[in-house]
């Protein structure tokens, strides 16, 4: 990604029930103030930095059980 960009990370999961999603960075917090999560649980970054370059894990759980997805993003 490009310094000062926006990026977006996706996360599909699906499920009966459906299953709580939550992002999370791998080695520290998500960029505060800077980012959002919406209804079909797209991470967005706003105004990446360097620091924000990473591996973000996305988590899906429900009672059936736990899945997760790891992307690397590099600025």
């Amino acid at each position: 990604a490009v310094p000062g960009s926006t990026v977006e990370l996706g996360c599909s999961a699906r499920g009966d029930p459906a299953p709580q999603v939550q992002w999370h960075k791998e080695h520290g917090d998500l960029p505060w103030g800077r980012h959002e999560v919406d209804r079909e649980h797209t991470l967005r970054l706003y105004a990446v930095t360097p620091a924000d370059a990473g591996a973000y894990v996305c988590t899906a759980q429900s009672q059936l059980g736990t899945a997760a997805a790891t992307t690397f993003l590099h600025v």
